[in-house]
């Protein structure tokens, strides 16, 4: 009885809304009792708790509140050996966690906050506690040929998989002048772009996607089926950075919808649609409907068809073919991470391809630079609009002066919702807690 009325108040708050910092205080109070009278973690109650409001056993409902204060600046090889450091206590080997830690950081150093110290503890690290994702199992090669490789992740970490894929792909490459390489059984493998210019560092055009768990609308549709499935790629070029498009095939995906919540934003209109059509703003309820399949994000050019909605919606599903029909592989409801009817999490098997180009193979490796910087100079040069910033930007321009100012700076940016989860991380582990006394925030 005392759990159906924990579970009963929980389900008020939710449909109550209101004031979020409000109902924020309410839910995690709630949540405390719930878990006290047996709620387990399964329970889609107990999933919003932790997603959305932050709720975490290890500290008790009364003590997740972020710590107080504006972000910390935390210098980049600190960042990644504390990264790293919980990878190997979660049972990572050195050389996946060193692998791994670098895909993290990357997206951190980027300015692309929404897949570096942001993910590890909700994407990576609270799945291995689900038993949901493997810290650790070999990459087995199903079938290979001297251009081409089918592997199986096994549903170990996504971050070490996509790597050695990509390295199989850029070595075939570099000998035949093509390779490719699809994975299935993977998981979410962090930032697309880190392969793709693995590819272009190495000389090469990379080529990459991913699918994931069910979040977009098909055009004229509101029900999640298909993943934010980026399409990637990486061009070489004479510049201090190459051309490298790395983006969701969703007008906007979850990971900046949680950024939105951890900065207290609105999510711009367009972007998500729920089962009455209609598009929705409030940040906090899309990541409490999010969890049901009650809203869905829209496709690259939005709901319906009046902005071309169908072309995102169409590289959507291409990338889900391609992720999916080599590897005879899951999509939809069965990589949502969750069972709708009972709560229960369940895993994730994501497939991925790689695909490499040698250009040697094709052309000098300096004249294709050339070429592709003059073109890229020529769009920079073009004329500007009176109403923007002043300047047009190439695909990958914004993350080299990301790079650039953070280095400047002295490192990532914390802020405070990531804080309370690396003191988690670190207050579960005894040698962490050893290593890591106080951390950069807690002085």
């Amino acid at each position: 009885m005392a759990l159906d009325a924990a579970r009963h108040t929980l389900a008020g708050i939710l449909a109550s809304g209101g004031d979020v910092p409000a109902a924020r205080e309410r839910y995690l109070a709630a949540l405390g009792d719930a878990v006290k009278a047996g709620l387990p973690a399964s329970d889609p109650l107990y999933v919003v708790g932790a997603t959305l409001y932050g709720y975490s056993p290890e500290v008790g409902a009364a003590e997740t509140a972020p710590p107080a204060g504006e972000s910390v600046t935390i210098p980049f090889e600190y960042m990644q050996g504390f990264m790293k450091d919980v990878l190997l206590e979660y049972g990572v080997p050195e050389a996946e966690a060193e692998v791994a830690s670098d895909v993290l950081i990357e997206s951190d150093k980027r300015g692309i906050d929404s897949h570096g110290i942001g993910r590890l503890k909700p994407i990576y690290c609270d799945r291995i506690d689900k038993g949901i994702l493997k810290p650790y199992t070999p990459v087995k090669i199903v079938k290979e040929t001297e251009t081409t490789a089918f592997v199986d992740g096994d549903l170990g970490l996504g971050l070490y998989v996509g790597p050695k894929c990509m390295q199989m792909a850029i070595d075939k490459a570099k000998k035949y002048g093509v390779g490719f390489v699809v994975a299935k059984n993977s998981t979410h493998y962090g930032i697309a772009g880190y392969y793709a210019t693995m590819a272009s560092d190495a000389g090469c055009i990379g080529f990459t996607g991913t699918n994931a768990r069910p979040s977009i609308a098909p055009t004229y549709g509101v029900e999640p089926m298909l993943g934010t499935n980026p399409l990637c790629f990486g061009i070489p070029s004479g510049d201090d950075f190459p051309f490298c498009i790395d983006c969701a095939t969703s007008v906007n995906q979850r990971g900046k919808i949680e950024r939105y919540q951890r900065e207290g934003k609105p999510t711009p209109k367009g972007c998500v649609i729920d089962n009455d059509g209609v598009e929705r703003t409030d940040t906090e309820g899309i990541l409490r409907d999010m969890q049901f399949g009650k809203c869905a994000l829209t496709p690259l050019g939005g709901a319906g068809d009046e902005l071309g909605g169908y072309k995102g919606y169409g590289w959507a599903t291409t990338v889900e073919l391609l992720c999916t029909a080599f590897q005879s592989g899951p999509f939809g409801e069965d990589v949502c991470g969750i069972d709708r009817e009972t709560g229960t999490p369940k895993p994730m098997p994501l497939g991925h391809f790689f695909l490499a180009i040698d250009v040697e193979h094709i052309c000098p490796l300096d004249t294709f630079k050339e070429n592709t910087s003059k073109l890229l100079a020529a769009l920079r040069a073009a004329k500007k609009s009176p109403a923007g910033p002043g300047r047009v930007y190439t695909a990958g321009e914004l993350e080299h002066e990301a790079r650039v100012a953070r280095t400047a700076n002295g490192g990532v940016p914390v802020p405070a919702p990531l804080q309370r989860d690396m003191a988690v991380l670190r207050d579960k582990f005894p040698k962490l807690a050893e290593k890591y006394q106080q951390l950069p925030f807690e002085k």
